[in-house]
């Protein structure tokens, strides 16, 4: 009779160890990941968080690139509030954002619903309506917009054909920012792809159901199209507001690197161009720049605390 050794039970949750090989190979597999990683981190570091950290120091001295920071405290931020120039580029910046955004977010969902149908050539069309958000903003699109604002240029005259006589926008301080405005509305590819992507989700089956209720169009789009595109929506408002405070190269190219006249175009991160690299205040410019960002994560914050009463997302319905 052959008797056979039971195995040694194991008290419960005690593990054996692994055995050094595996141990190895793990350590091996991290240190290729890391090695994979390097360049993103190392860019991180030296183009991202090091400028960050610098430029936050910077914010509380007097700093003009060509001698040693001076630690002044709060001296910059007081200075920025009072500044007449600061008051009005925040003026600027608002009504900018608070035109081109929703704008541009309108026109984007009506294409969208355009090209959501089923027809002959909807790739080409979708090409054609994306491409200006790929070279919308370029350096030589702004000298062209500004061309085609300027005195006599193509606006100007076409404009005075249906009885408009107020000259060309860029050198108009109540038209200029209109000007830039246009220029954002243009470039709706972006936003639009979102919303078609959004589009293609919602069920036929609610459409359906809801015209043989006797719903029309208008009625489907708002309580049937509106609440299932909310997440897209809030998406694109979030992204298209954070962009639009951050507007520059098209105020800087469009008024001639003059952001006016009149100051017209002088938005928020113009000025702190100007006070940074053509007045050599660098410790003035980076507290504009942290109070842009507090000024953007506080718009961040209240679009999300709102997003609890427009948007709605399924699982929450479930």
């Amino acid at each position: 009779m052959t008797l056979v050794k039971e195995a040694p039970v194991r008290p419960a949750g005690k593990r054996s160890a692994p055995p050094a090989a595996g141990r190895r190979g793990r350590r091996r597999e991290n240190l290729a990941g890391y090695l994979f990683m390097s360049p993103w981190i190392a860019g991180f570091l030296l183009l991202t968080a090091g400028p960050m950290i610098a430029s936050l120091y910077y914010a509380f001295t007097s700093y003009n690139l060509f001698t040693p920071p001076k630690w002044v405290g709060l001296d910059n931020f007081t200075t920025m509030f009072q500044d007449p120039r600061w008051q009005k580029s925040v003026e600027v910046t608002l009504k900018y954002v608070v035109v081109a955004t929703p704008l541009k977010l309108l026109l984007a969902l009506g294409v969208a619903l355009l090209l959501a149908q089923k027809r002959r050539g909807q790739g080409l069309y979708r090409a054609a309506f994306y491409m200006p958000s790929l070279i919308g903003a370029s350096v030589s699109v702004g000298f062209v917009w500004r061309a085609l604002f300027s005195d006599d240029a193509v606006v100007d005259r076409t404009q005075k054909v249906f009885g408009f006589d107020v000259g060309g926008w860029i050198g108009n301080p109540d038209y200029v920012l209109y000007a830039l405005v246009a220029l954002s509305i243009w470039q709706f590819g972006a936003p639009m792809v979102i919303f078609l992507a959004g589009l293609k989700q919602v069920p036929q089956e609610l459409y359906e159901a809801a015209e043989v209720d006797g719903a029309g169009p208008l009625r489907r789009f708002w309580n049937i199209t509106l609440p299932m595109i909310s997440p897209v929506l809030f998406f694109n408002v979030l992204l298209e507001s954070i962009h639009a405070f951050q507007v520059f190269g098209s105020a800087y190219v469009v008024s001639d690197t003059r952001c006016g006249p009149a100051d017209a175009t002088l938005v928020y991160t113009c000025y702190l161009y100007q006070k940074g690299f053509k007045e050599a205040q660098m410790g003035f410019a980076s507290a504009m720049a942290w109070t842009l960002v507090i000024a953007v994560a506080l718009v961040t914050a209240v679009l999300f605390w709102s997003q609890k009463k427009w948007v709605h997302y399924e699982e929450a319905a479930k």
